[in-house]
């Protein structure tokens, strides 16, 4: 993001970035650019750690959510199906609950909501059931592989092309690392940072969040009337929607993975 700080920054201005990932931070800080700096945190805290370092206003916002391709390529990390590691999940992995340690914990009723809310699976009671039952007979779920063998014996259709484990991982995933409420903190901190005229640009990879941010942006696009106070003036609008856009077929011939990316862009209002 590009910030207005109260501390005399010079007009060329700054770039803030946010990231969870401790191995995204060590690339962010080999960047040789005074102009630009990184923050350990998710974007959910801006609301606090900008104005912390002297920025009280922005010009705009990148919100890119969702899982990166690092992030998934490292079989470590846990993310992919494709690989057989320890079934963690964590964005930031100094800190917070596993996706195994999760499994190993959580009754079978919460399992099956976070696949089903998260994930969109509608096989996600079977899969909770049978999780539970593997978890109850003394081997409960640790890995990827086994994780993604499991699903694959109890999901007998899928879509075509989809892998069975899919929404189930995205269901753990979204879960583990707290992603849809850590949206909304970040949406509403954007908005109140965002100086009249400043964009707030939010790239999505699902359904979820798309929905989040399409509703954010609406409601916020438009006066609101306190039925409380039926004669008071409305609360003026604060955003101005300018669009949605997808990816061409150049990029998702460059970038497969951005085949379900919607970007939403946003101005703000002159009203403060």
């Amino acid at each position: 993001m590009r910030a207005r700080c109260s501390n005399g920054c010079r007009a060329t201005g700054r770039l803030i970035a946010f990231d969870r990932d401790p191995e995204a931070i060590a690339v962010g800080e080999a960047i040789a650019d005074p102009r630009f700096s990184i923050v350990h945190a998710s974007f959910a805290e801006m609301g606090s750690e900008l104005p912390a370092r002297g920025v009280l206003r922005v010009d705009g916002v990148l919100l890119d959510l969702g899982v990166s391709s690092p992030q998934i390529d490292t079989a470590a990390r846990g993310f992919s199906f494709r690989f057989d590691a320890p079934l963690d999940m964590r964005m930031d992995t100094t800190r917070g609950e596993t996706a195994a340690d999760f499994l190993a914990r959580a009754d079978e009723r919460d399992i099956a909501r976070v696949i089903k809310d998260h994930g969109e699976e509608r096989f996600a009671q079977q899969i909770a059931r049978a999780l539970v039952a593997r978890r109850e007979g003394g081997s409960p779920v640790r890995t990827t592989g086994e994780l993604a063998a499991l699903v694959a014996r109890v999901v007998k259709t899928r879509e075509p092309g989809q892998d069975p484990a899919t929404r189930t991982f995205q269901g753990l995933r979204i879960h583990v690392n707290a992603e849809l409420e850590a949206l909304e903190q970040g949406l509403n901190a954007a908005l109140a940072l965002l100086a009249p005229g400043g964009r707030l640009v939010v790239i999505s990879f699902h359904s979820l969040e798309d929905r989040i941010v399409k509703t954010f942006i609406a409601r916020e696009s438009r006066d609101v009337v306190d039925r409380r106070a039926p004669f008071a003036p409305p609360r003026p609008l604060r955003l101005h929607a300018l669009g949605r856009v997808k990816p061409s077929e150049g990029e998702l011939r460059a970038n497969p993975r951005a085949r379900s990316a919607v970007m939403r862009v946003a101005e703000r209002t002159e009203v403060l």
